[in-house]
């Protein structure tokens, strides 16, 4: 490095000097730190490369800064190309250039907000300071994964703040009002998100990430005030296909940050509670892409400064601090361990001992379709089945079978870069190391999307097809168009027919038509030219709806059926034009509410309205036909005056779709037939005869952490249209509830339910006997759609969300109506 280049970067101006105030002192909202990153960029712009790679919901930029020695900028492109080629991804030989790539990524959640303080230092103290580790070493920083979140948070707080600040726990400033600042703008947890990809910040980062595809990847967080610090290693359960490199410099990495920690007496713990297993992390998601994934996890959410319960006050100064600490400790170790980097990653690729090599799928081509828009947003690569008998594991059955494969079905095979990835994401059950974990622990995508499938230990052969999407063309001389029921894609088709006026039917009857002769499903949709006939350029407008997402109608000649109901049979109904409220505020949660708002705005594309509960009292349900109640914690709201009313409306024709916890608001209620189930297992352990020390080892016999059932389902009820007789249901906790006995039990667990795939402890499978996954309970005029199972649980469960839609338009049709 020249040392007129030295010069110009020990002159670069820190943080506290370019924002006006120490940092620390203050919380810097979103701008001013892009500011910042913007002004490090133009001063050193042969060692920062900063990159626009998107934008929040709320139209706030997201960036990576990339910084290197000045030799290594120049080079950059050749870097990434040499790294990629040691994951087997690009032509040509094998990367050898000793450079190791470490990404470090901050305020993920809004609200734990010091990292984002943190990365401002971190970036300058690498230039002005560290050089020496940028010449083996590219940096990358990601100073704000989430904008929105963050400055919701930052905002109120400097709203809301005493000056000074106020340490008090009970203070104003310490504690946020929903839906506080953790989440992004449609309130998901985007650290739960990585693989899932639902939100456009997750989107666009993953095309960044899997360009570069990291040696070192943290996410930077924090955790309650009482905890000191949390670094790697990590706690068990481990996924088992890391590898022992990854675990071995993970303790490494936790050493040399330990050497700082101790030395400046500031307290830490490793190994506990963050684990590596689900694979949607920010940890866990690089870790099975090859890097060595860390959570770094700081007390705090709290403001400028909070007195904890041992008496100590912590300030923003001191997170901010520690961060950049482990920041730059992480930069070190990597710049002394470069060539064994490199080296344990192009291990980590060329492994290809896997116990499955092909995951063979099959279903209707929209399902595929799905899930291939998945795969893309991760570069994993897919083929068409060749002909020829497949043989595995078969999903559906729980247990080895086969298929006969065709070029329909879709392939994922393990012999590629992304090999390890692909197992972890289709295996048909995760191996637990340990029952304590820190989220879910199942996720198999062919059961997420509704697919029967094969994993098969042979690889299986592939063929090269391609695909034409037919578009549609009017038929004027038709009495009406009529189109499947069987997809999400369906459904938005629907919401945009409604949206613009067009009325639509759907028969409760599978039917066949005469001319030309075609069979449909329940639950199809009829759009009949008499419905419409104030309707403008409607087969124009019907066409164009189709066309949009890729809707195959066939246009009817006659409403005379050949066989099952004819177009204006009592089974062939008219869809309403339903006026949806979303219940929103405190006593809901906001991730919850969140998935809701989401699925409406960005899925179904159907307008929602928000109710917000602190003007629950005062609203008038009788303007809309449908209340959505989200997970949430209604015991002290829904008082006897909030569910009078609740019952009258619903009584009058009103329709309840209550979901997981919301389902506690009527079980056990005199007025509701929801009933808790109380079956116990005879032999479950007396609590109080456990040992201390076992508690924590002991509850988990009491939990499911998301773990998969195979659900019985009545096809013939409008709630389950689309679906065929079993339902594999993700099950995120162990709530259960007794089957209907004047209701409609749709999909429900029988006399012996079995997991499988995700931990159950011992003693919850005999209280989910004969329990409900979704029901519908009428009361009046009205019905009560019972949830159990949160379908759009982080919206990836995507075999679930034709349910919600049925409860929408479909169940108790002369429900009333606006």
């Amino acid at each position: 490095m020249s040392s007129i280049f030295v010069s110009k970067a020990q002159n670069l101006q820190s943080p506290s000097d370019f924002l006006g105030y120490t940092l620390g002192t203050e919380f810097t909202r979103h701008h001013q730190v892009v500011d910042y990153f913007k002004m490090v960029a133009s001063q050193l712009p042969n060692q920062v490369k900063l990159e626009n790679y998107g934008e929040t919901y709320e139209r706030r930029p997201l960036y990576t800064a990339i910084i290197s020695s000045e030799d290594n900028i120049k080079n950059l492109e050749n870097i990434r190309l040499d790294h990629l080629k040691n994951a087997g991804i690009g032509d040509g030989n094998l990367g050898s250039n000793g450079i190791a790539i470490v990404w470090l990524s901050y305020n993920v959640h809004g609200n734990e907000a010091s990292s984002t303080e943190a990365s401002m230092k971190t970036i300058h103290s690498l230039l002005t300071e560290k050089q020496e580790w940028l010449r083996n070493t590219v940096v990358i920083i990601d100073p704000c994964l989430n904008p929105d979140g963050r400055d919701r948070y930052v905002n109120w707080y400097n709203q809301t703040k005493s000056t000074p600040y106020d340490t008090d726990q009970q203070a104003n400033e310490q504690n946020e009002p929903w839906p506080r600042g953790r989440a992004n703008h449609y309130l998901f947890d985007l650290n739960r998100d990585w693989v899932w990809a639902s939100q456009k910040e997750t989107q666009a980062r993953l095309k960044v990430y899997n360009k570069w595809l990291p040696q070192i990847h943290v996410d930077f967080h924090e955790q309650g005030i009482n905890e000191p610090y949390y670094f790697a290693p990590a706690a068990e359960p481990f996924h088992e296909i890391i590898t022992d490199w990854q675990r071995d410099f993970q303790t490494q990495i936790g050493e040399n940050h330990a050497k700082y920690f101790d030395a400046n007496g500031w307290l830490y713990f490793t190994r506990e509670r963050f684990d590596l297993l689900y694979p949607s992390y920010g940890d866990t998601y690089p870790t099975y892409l090859g890097a060595i994934g860390m959570t770094y996890e700081q007390g705090g959410q709290s403001g400028l400064g909070i007195l904890n319960d041992e008496g100590n006050v912590l300030t923003l100064v001191d997170r901010v601090e520690h961060h950049h600490t482990t920041g730059l400790s992480t930069v070190e170790i990597a710049s002394k361990n470069a060539e064994k980097l490199n080296t344990e990653f192009k291990k980590y690729f060329a492994n290809t001992n896997f116990k499955y090599k092909s995951y063979v799928l099959r279903g209707s081509s929209d399902k595929i379709e799905g899930l291939k828009t998945l795969l893309d947003k991760h570069d994993i690569t897919y083929g068409a089945a060749a002909s020829g008998k497949i043989s595995g594991y078969k999903y559906q059955d729980n247990k080895s079978g086969n298929l006969s494969g065709t070029s329909e079905d879709l392939v994922v095979s393990t012999n590629q870069p992304k090999g390890q990835m692909v197992q972890v994401l289709f295996e048909p059950n995760t191996t637990l190391a340990d029952s304590i974990t820190y989220d879910i622990t199942a996720w198999s995508l062919p059961h997420a999307y509704g697919l029967d499938a094969i994993a098969s230990t042979t690889l299986a052969a592939t063929t090269t097809t391609s695909t034409t999407v037919e578009t549609n063309q009017k038929n004027t001389s038709a009495t009406g168009y009529m189109a499947k029921w069987d997809h999400m894609k369906d459904a938005a088709f629907l919401a945009e027919l409604l949206k613009q006026n067009i009325k639509v039917r759907f028969t409760e009857k599978a039917l066949t038509t005469k001319n030309p002769e075609q069979s449909f499903d329940s639950g199809a949709l009829i759009i009949v030219r008499g419905d419409n006939k104030k309707i403008d350029n409607f087969d124009a407008l019907v066409i164009a709806a189709a066309n949009k997402f890729k809707r195959k109608i066939v246009a009817i000649a006659s409403g005379f059926s050949q066989t099952g109901p004819d177009f204006g049979s009592p089974d062939v109904k008219l869809v309403h034009k339903q006026k949806v409220a979303l219940l929103s505020g405190n006593y809901t949660s906001s991730l919850a509410y969140g998935e809701v708002w989401h699925f409406f705005e960005q899925q179904l594309q159907y307008p929602v309205t928000s109710i917000n509960t602190d003007n629950f009292a005062q609203t008038d349900l009788d303007a809309y036909s449908v209340l959505v109640i989200p997970n949430g914690y209604y015991n002290r709201f829904f008082n006897e005056s909030n569910l009078e009313k609740l019952q009258h409306w619903i009584k009058k024709g009103g329709k309840v779709i209550a979901i997981d916890g919301a389902l506690n608001i009527f079980a056990d209620h005199k007025d509701f037939g929801l009933k808790r189930n109380t079956t116990k297992d005879s032999t479950a352990t007396k609590t109080n005869l456990t040992p201390y020390a076992e508690r924590e080892r002991e509850a988990t016999n009491g939990m499911i952490t998301g773990a998969i059932f195979k659900s019985k389902v009545d096809p013939t009820h409008p709630l389950a249209f689309g679906y065929d007789k079993n339902y594999f249901t993700l099950k995120s906790g162990s709530s259960a509830y007794s089957l209907l006995e004047d209701g409609y039990n749709v999909a429900y667990l029988g006399e012996d339910p079995k997991n499988v795939s995700g931990f159950a402890g011992k003693h919850t499978l005999k209280n989910l006997e004969n329990s409900l996954i979704f029901g519908e309970e009428r009361l009046g005029n009205g019905s009560i759609i019972y949830m159990a199972d949160n379908i759009l649980f982080r919206n990836f469960w995507e075999n679930g969300k034709l349910f919600f839609v049925n409860a929408i338009f479909f169940v108790n049709n002369n429900a009333f109506k606006l």
